[in-house]
């Protein structure tokens, strides 16, 4: 028998790499970056010093009113609509995902006329509406339909400026999240429904056991854009009338000092610091549910500025999933 042929100790291949290390190779050039970065570093320039020698925006006085007790007041206030609209839009858009996704089309035909309608009109528009809920609705009771009433309240001490805030930002926001957890839904196999039913999960274990932790990975990112859209979206319920909010109380000192520019930046700047941690905790919980995909995960803030004082970025692979492991005799399949 020949003894089989091996390339790699073939002389003729060996020449081709004899002379590898005369080669040098020119790195690609980018003029086109240079330009870009000249430009962006002469804008820069102007931006910082318009910033620091235009007298109209009054920086003194900013820094006077950026941690004044309204101010501070108002920024509580904020989050708490923000968070609590979001809470409440949450749930209803869960369930008006399920129902959208319902083979009832009574179900369905309901969450697709609230989607439309809340979709359909402005936040603004919508917030008016609530605002003026007293006017069209003076009482509210409790009774019999079309019959006796037994509890009867006056509609301004139910709903009060703040619940009318609430109440118009998570209804209007349930429908957008209504179609963002659908999506999410829609993204999971339909084989891990059968395994859960075929594992002896009823509905309600296999989706908050199987499918939702899956479809996580889809929702948490518009999820968390949603909600920091929410909360400037908070800048509107002006409109119920509620003046309790950032904007609001910067608008009530403007209107006392006739400072209007300087207090709008002094909340936009609590805006700015405000959704900017909401914009880390978002990262990081999109990092928590991304464990489980094959693409490697992005660096932490942390790694990237290690990375800007001479340390290695590093980014983290999700773990792959265990290779099964085959027993038995060759030629036998398993």
């Amino acid at each position: 028998m020949s003894t089989p042929h091996h390339v790699g100790h073939d002389p003729a291949h060996v020449k081709v790499y004899e002379h590898a290390e005369d080669i040098k190779a020119v790195p690609l050039r980018h003029p086109g970056r240079w330009v870009a970065i000249a430009v962006l570093a002469v804008l820069a320039a102007m931006l910082v010093n318009n910033l620091l020698t235009n007298k109209n925006y009054r920086w003194p006085i900013v820094g006077t009113y950026l941690f004044n007790e309204q101010v501070i007041r108002g920024v509580g206030y904020t989050l708490i609509l923000a968070v609590g609209a979001m809470v409440i839009a949450l749930v209803l858009g869960i369930i008006l995902a399920v129902m959208r996704m319902s083979d009832n089309p009574v179900l369905s035909g309901v969450a697709w006329v609230y989607l439309w309608v809340f979709r359909g009109t402005p936040v603004y528009t919508q917030l008016i509406f609530w605002g003026f809920l007293g006017s069209l609705l003076p009482t509210i009771g409790i009774g019999i339909p079309f019959g006796p009433t037994f509890l009867e309240f006056k509609t301004y001490n139910l709903v009060t400026p703040f619940v009318a805030a609430l109440l118009g930002l998570a209804l209007n926001e349930a429908a957008y999240m209504a179609e963002i957890v659908r999506s999410g839904l829609l993204s999971v196999d339909s084989g891990q429904h059968e395994a859960s039913y075929a594992l002896g999960m009823g509905w309600g274990k296999a989706m908050t056991r199987v499918v939702l932790p899956q479809a996580m990975r889809v929702i948490v990112p518009p999820a968390g854009n949603e909600f920091i859209s929410m909360l400037k979206t908070t800048s509107l319920v002006v409109a119920v009338p509620l003046t309790l909010d950032l904007q609001g109380a910067s608008n009530a000192i403007a209107n006392r000092t006739f400072a209007t520019i300087p207090l709008l930046i002094v909340a936009a700047m609590w805006y700015l610091f405000v959704t900017s941690i909401l914009m880390t905790g978002q990262f990081y919980v999109e990092r928590y549910y991304g464990r489980g995909s094959n693409r490697e995960q992005p660096p932490t803030p942390i790694q990237r500025i290690r990375a800007l004082f001479g340390g290695r970025l590093t980014q983290t692979r999700a773990p792959a999933a265990p290779s099964a492991q085959v027993t038995g005799t060759p030629g036998e399949h398993i």
